[in-house]
C-alpha cells in the first residue's frame, strides 16, 4: 500500500469502504451531481436492529490498498457503486460487460455492487434487475437515494453474515493465518501445527472479528475482542498485527469518548444523524439495545468501563502502536495514518504539543518516491493539522513548502496561481495582514524577516502570473511597512524594482479583487516622506479679511464673561476638526505647510503633491519635491485655491512617488501634530492698489500691529506752505469697489496748528465709483502746514531755518479692511513727533461684505 489517505480519522474503523466510479464516458458534472447525493446516505439505522451502520463513500480508491483489507477492514471495498451513460439498447450489452470488469477489480473483497444507468428506456430498462437501476435522466431520478438505502441494507446482511461465521468458535476447525501482502512468502514451509503458529492465527482472527463487530455497530463486542487479540499477539511477537489491535482499541474507544466525532465536519454529521427514531422510540424499555448493539444495563456499562481505554490511555496505545508499525518498511501509509488519527483526537484533548510529536514524527515516515503532486497534499494536510492544534507558525511553514513545491522545477507547467494562492493562507500564521491600516496600530508583531520573504514570494508569483498590478501592489506593501526593517542596499534594491514595475503598470489607490474573492486594499505611502507637523496659513497680510468697525465704534471696547473649565479635550481627533479662527477667500491662493523628512538614504523625488480637502469645490496646484538622503524636518508648502464659499477642511495630500499614486489622510498618519483642520472659506473681496505721488520716508513711523499694511511717504513744507498730495487708487481684483471711506488722526503736538494740516473733497473721487475691475480713480489731498512758534523759544532752536517736515505718512496697499486705530503713544524723537501727522486711514467698502 503505497498511497496515504490523510483525511482518516479513528471513527472511520467503523465505516463500510464504498467505491462510487463511472462507467463509460460520463460527464464530470453529471457523476458528481448523483454523487453528491449518494453521499448524503451515510449512515442507516438497519431494519429490526437497533444498530447503527456507518458508510465512507470514494470516488477514487487504488486497488493495492484493498490488499490491505485483512489487516483493517475498513481498508476493503466492500460496495461498488458504477453511474453510466447508455441512450440505445443496442449499446446496452456492452455497458453491462464493463460493469463486470470494474466489478473484478475489486471483486475479492465485494459484498455487493450496484449499476446506475441513464438514459435508457424501453424493453431492456423495464426488466427488473436487483443490481441494475434504471433512470430516463440526470434530472428524473427520485429514487436514487432509497437503491442507496436498500443497498446499504444488503451490505448489512453479509457483514453480518461475516461477522457471525468468524466469531463462532468450531472447536475442531484450522483457524485461517491473515496475513498482508508483504508477508505471504514470509509463511511458506512453516510448521501450521506449532502452538506459536496457532496462537498467531487466533490472535490476528481475534482482531478481524473485533473490525466486523466495530463496522456492524457492537462497539461492547468489539472491544471485548480487541483486547483478547492484543494479550494473544503479544505472547507471540506479531509486532505489525499487534499495533492494528492496539490502533483497534484505540478507535474503539474514541468513538465512546467522542461520538460527534474527529475528523471535523463529518464527525459532526454522524453525530446529528446518531439519534435515530428506531432508538429513541426504543430508548425506555428495559434493555433495549443503543445503535452500538450494547445493552444499557448498569453490569454492562461496567464492562464496557473495563474494557474502554480513559482518553489518556488511547494516546499510550497509539504510540505503542506506532512504535510496532514502524518496525516494517512496508507499513509507512498505516503509521503515516495512525499518526494523523491520534492528532485529530489530541486536537480535541487540546494536548498541543504532544500532537505536535506525532506529526514530527509522521514528516519523517519515508514512504515510496513521491509525485509532486502528492507532496503538494502531504505538505497541506500537515499544514492544516497543526492548524487544527494551534501551531499557526508551524501551519504556515508546511503551507508554504506545499507552495514552493507547486512550481518545483521538475514539473512541466508550474502553477503559479495555485502557489500564489497557498502562499496568500500563509499570511495568518507569520502575523502578517495585507492591510496596511493594521501596522499602524504601533508595535510590529511576527518575524520582519520571514514576512519580508513572504511578500517577496508574492511578489515573484504574481508577476509569473502575469498580472503586474498584483506585482505593484505586494511591492508597494513591502516598502511601505516593512521600510524600518530594510537595510539602505534593500531600500534601493525595492525602490528599483518597483520603479521597473510601475514604468509598466503605475500603482494606483483601486482596491484590487482577487479571483477567490480576497479584496487587497490600496497602500499609500504614507511614509515617502514621513509627515510630522501640519498647518494650515492664513493668507498674507494684504489679502487677509477683517470685520468691518464702525468708525464711530473704534474706541469702543466689548467685554464678555470669562468661564474656566478645568476639564481639557486633547484628542487627535477632535485637533483634526476644530475650526481655525482665521478664514480663506474664494479665488486666492492658499496655503498649507507640511514638515516632512527623508527616511531612504538616497535623494527621494516626489513628482506630485497637492492637498486633499471636502466640503468646498478646490483647486489644488501640485508640487515636486527633491528631499535630501535622510534630511531633517524640511518645510513644504502646498496651494491651492477654493473655488466657492463654506467650510473646508484639509483632510490629507496626495502624493506620485516611484510610480505609485497614494492618498494620504491625516487620520492614518502617527504622531502629526496639528492645530486643526477646519477653516471657514469667505466670498470673494475687492482688492485695491494705492500709490502717492510723494516719495517714500525712510523713516516708520511706528511699528505695524500685524492687522494692517502701511506705507510711509514724506514732505517738507514751510510754515504756512500748501501741496497737494494726489492719491491713486486702483482696483485690481475682480470684485466692484463700491464704497471709499477716508479718517486721518494727528499724533500729539506741543506745537499750536492753526486749521487743519490735511483737508480733501470726497466727492470728486465718489463720483468715479464704483470702481471697476481694472479701473483707476484719483483722490487729492491737500497739506498745509500753520504752526504758532510764539511760545516755543526751545523749539525753534530744534528747527531748521528752511522750514519743518512732516514724516511718517502711512498709506494702505492693496487695502480692504478698515485698519485698526494706531496706538497713540509718543515717538521716541520729540523734536520729529512735533512735525508728524498720520494719514493711514483710507477705507474701502463693499456693501456685501460686512466680515473682511
Amino acid at each position: 500500500m503505497s498511497v496515504p489517505d490523510y483525511m482518516q480519522c479513528a471513527e472511520d474503523h467503523q465505516t463500510l469502504l464504498v467505491v462510487v466510479q463511472p462507467v463509460g464516458i460520463v460527464s464530470e458534472e453529471n457523476f458528481f451531481r448523483i454523487y453528491r447525493r449518494i453521499c448524503a446516505v451515510s449512515q442507516l439505522s438497519v431494519r429490526d436492529s437497533q444498530r447503527a451502520l456507518f458508510i465512507r463513500y470514494r470516488h477514487h480508491y487504488p486497488p493495492e490498498n484493498n490488499e490491505w483489507g485483512d489487516l483493517q477492514t475498513h481498508r476493503k471495498v466492500v460496495g461498488l457503486i458504477t453511474i453510466t451513460d447508455c441512450f440505445s439498447a443496442k449499446d446496452w450489452p456492452q455497458t453491462f460487460e464493463k460493469f463486470h470488469v470494474q466489478k473484478e477489480i475489486y471483486g475479492a473483497t465485494l459484498y455487493d455492487s450496484r449499476l446506475f444507468v441513464f438514459g435508457l428506456q424501453g424493453d431492456v430498462a423495464e426488466q427488473p434487475r436487483p443490481d441494475v437501476a434504471f433512470y430516463p435522466s440526470y434530472e428524473d431520478c427520485d429514487s436514487v437515494e432509497k437503491r442507496i438505502e436498500d443497498f446499504i441494507e444488503s451490505l448489512f446482511i453479509v457483514l453480518e453474515s461475516k461477522r457471525l461465521d468468524r466469531a463462532t468458535d468450531k472447536s475442531g476447525d484450522k483457524i485461517p493465518l491473515l496475513c498482508v501482502p508483504f508477508e505471504k512468502k514470509d509463511f511458506v514451509g512453516l510448521d501450521t501445527d506449532s502452538r506459536h503458529y496457532k496462537k498467531r492465527c487466533q490472535g490476528r482472527m481475534r482482531k478481524h472479528v473485533g473490525d466486523l463487530c466495530l463496522q456492524a455497530g457492537m462497539l461492547q463486542d468489539a472491544l471485548v475482542h480487541y483486547h483478547m487479540s492484543v494479550e494473544l499477539l503479544r505472547s507471540v511477537n506479531d509486532f505489525l498485527w499487534l499495533g492494528a489491535a492496539l490502533e483497534g482499541l484505540c478507535s474503539a474507544s474514541v468513538i465512546h469518548h467522542y461520538p460527534g466525532g474527529t475528523g471535523g465536519k463529518t464527525g459532526a454529521r454522524r453525530l446529528q444523524g446518531s439519534s435515530l427514531p428506531s432508538e429513541a422510540a426504543n430508548r425506555h424499555r428495559p434493555g433495549a439495545l443503543t445503535t452500538n448493539g450494547i445493552n444499557p444495563d448498569t453490569s454492562t456499562e461496567i464492562g464496557r468501563t473495563k474494557n474502554c481505554l480513559s482518553p489518556e490511555d488511547i494516546i499510550d496505545k497509539y504510540k505503542e502502536a506506532i512504535s510496532y508499525y514502524s518496525k516494517y518498511k512496508n507499513a509507512g501509509v498505516i503509521e503515516l495514518e495512525a499518526c494523523v488519527k491520534a492528532v485529530r483526537v489530541l486536537a480535541i484533548q487540546k494536548r498541543g504539543m504532544e500532537a505536535s510529536e506525532f506529526l514530527q514524527n509522521a514528516v519523517y515516515i519515508n514512504l515510496r518516491q513521491l509525485s509532486e503532486e502528492e507532496k503538494i497534499q502531504r505538505y497541506s494536510i500537515l499544514s492544516e493539522l497543526y492548524e487544527l492544534i494551534g501551531f499557526h507558525r508551524k501551519s504556515a511553514f508546511f503551507k508554504r513548502v506545499a507552495a514552493m513545491q507547486c512550481v518545483a522545477p521538475s514539473i512541466a507547467e508550474p502553477g503559479w496561481r495555485a502557489c500564489y494562492k497557498l502562499l496568500l493562507e500563509t499570511l495568518p500564521g507569520y502575523s502578517l495582514s495585507l492591510d496596511p491600516k493594521d501596522f499602524n496600530k504601533g508595535t510590529h508583531r511576527g518575524w520582519a524577516a520571514v514576512q519580508m520573504r513572504l511578500l517577496h514570494e508574492l511578489v515573484y508569483a504574481s508577476r509569473r502570473m502575469g498580472n503586474p498590478a498584483l506585482s505593484v501592489r505586494h511591492l508597494s506593501f513591502l516598502l511601505q511597512t516593512m521600510l524600518d526593517f530594510l537595510s539602505d542596499q534593500e531600500k534601493k534594491d525595492v525602490t528599483q524594482s518597483l520603479e521597473n514595475y510601475t514604468s509598466k503598470c503605475p500603482g494606483t489607490m483601486e482596491l484590487i479583487t482577487l479571483p477567490d474573492g480576497l479584496t487587497l486594499p490600496p497602500v499609500p505611502f504614507t511614509k515617502l516622506p514621513i509627515v510630522r507637523c501640519v498647518k494650515l496659513l492664513s493668507l498674507p497680510a494684504s489679502l487677509r479679511p477683517q470685520k468691518v468697525k464702525s468708525l464711530l465704534g473704534q474706541n469702543m471696547s466689548i467685554k464678555s464673561p470669562f468661564i474656566y473649565s478645568p476639564i481639557i479635550a486633547h484628542t487627535r481627533g477632535e485637533e483634526h476638526g476644530k475650526k481655525i479662527d482665521f478664514q480663506w477667500v474664494q479665488g486666492d491662493v492658499c496655503e498649507v505647510q507640511l514638515m516632512v523628512y527623508n527616511p531612504m538614504p538616497f535623494e527621494l523625488r516626489v513628482e506630485n503633491m497637492g492637498l486633499l480637502t471636502s466640503g468646498v469645490e478646490f483647486e489644488s496646484l501640485p508640487a515636486a519635491l527633491s528631499l535630501p538622503a535622510e534630511s531633517g524636518l524640511y518645510p513644504v508648502t502646498l496651494v491651492g485655491v477654493p473655488q466657492t464659499t463654506g467650510m473646508i477642511t484639509v483632510n490629507g495630500y496626495h502624493t506620485t512617488v516611484f510610480g505609485v499614486f497614494s492618498d494620504c489622510l491625516l487620520d492614518n498618519l502617527p504622531g502629526v501634530k496639528t492645530s486643526g483642520s477646519t477653516v471657514e472659506v469667505i466670498p470673494a473681496l475687492p482688492r485695491l492698489q494705492i500709490s502717492t505721488s510723494l516719495p517714500r520716508s525712510a523713516h516708520s513711523l511706528q511699528p505695524s500691529s500685524g492687522d494692517e499694511i502701511s506705507t510711509n511717504v514724506s514732505v517738507q513744507l514751510y510754515n504756512g506752505e500748501t501741496q497737494q498730495l494726489t492719491i491713486t487708487l486702483e482696483n485690481i481684483g475682480l470684485e466692484p469697489l463700491e464704497q471709499l471711506e477716508v479718517t486721518s488722526k494727528l499724533l500729539t503736538t506741543k506745537e499750536k496748528l492753526y486749521g487743519d494740516l490735511l483737508s480733501w473733497r470726497l466727492e470728486e473721487t465718489l463720483v468715479q465709483f464704483p470702481l471697476q475691475p481694472g479701473k483707476v480713480a484719483i483722490f487729492t489731498i491737500n497739506i498745509k502746514a500753520k504752526l504758532d512758534f510764539s511760545c516755543q523759544e526751545n523749539l525753534l532752536q530744534d528747527l531748521s531755518d528752511d522750514g519743518i517736515s512732516v514724516s511718517g505718512f502711512p498709506l494702505s496697499s492693496p487695502f480692504r479692511q478698515v485698519v485698526r486705530p494706531r496706538v497713540e503713544n509718543r515717538p521716541t524723537n520729540p523734536a520729529e513727533s512735533s512735525k508728524t501727522g498720520d494719514l493711514s486711514h483710507l477705507k474701502s467698502h463693499h456693501p456685501q461684505e460686512q466680515c473682511g
